[in-house]
């Protein structure tokens, strides 16, 4: 296995994921809070995913899915368009709202193919340019995308939890 297969496979499970917490899912079930400071289904896929996609497009040279393909209308959030959730209050993850589970997954899926056309074209050498000086030490591409990855998972994992707890209610 080299490095652009083991990105596949690991932005892979993270689709897998997204897919097990949002298909099926009731609107109620996506904007659903477990306490009233609790992130949504809805909010942690549309994040993760604005994240991925900001990132991605970052590394790769390219404009964000979320301009080119038009899902900033098609969302129509009240918030910047170029927001990504990073720092949202409560009121804001509240304000997250979809009109169904297509929107989140069809946006999840645009970005993941995206993703997966520009890291099977990486290979080790290409993981150690450095995409940001802005930290000590700076970021390597490698980490960048471990970086996303890890986050991704995380709250994949947390809209999975999300679901199950409320599926027991």
């Amino acid at each position: 296995m080299n490095s652009a297969d083991l990105l596949t496979d690991a932005f892979g499970r993270v689709q897998e994921t997204v897919h097990a917490a949002v298909e099926g899912a009731s609107r109620a079930d996506l904007h659903a809070r477990l306490d009233d400071g609790a992130n949504t289904i809805a909010w942690l896929v549309w994040h993760l995913t604005r994240v991925q996609d900001d990132h991605i497009s970052d590394a790769s040279g390219t404009e964000q899915i979320w301009f080119t393909q038009d899902w900033a209308s098609r969302f129509d959030l009240p918030f910047e368009q170029s927001a990504t959730g990073y720092g949202h209050s409560a009121s804001e993850v509240a304000a997250v709202r979809v009109g169904s589970p297509d929107l989140l997954l069809g946006y999840h899926d645009a970005v993941h193919e995206r993703t997966l056309e520009f890291v099977r074209g990486l290979d080790g050498r290409a993981l150690n340019r450095v995409v940001d000086e802005a930290w000590s030490p700076p970021v390597t591409l490698g980490v960048r995308l471990i970086s996303v990855i890890s986050d991704d998972l995380q709250h994949a994992g947390q809209a999975e939890f999300i679901r199950g707890s409320l599926a027991r209610r």
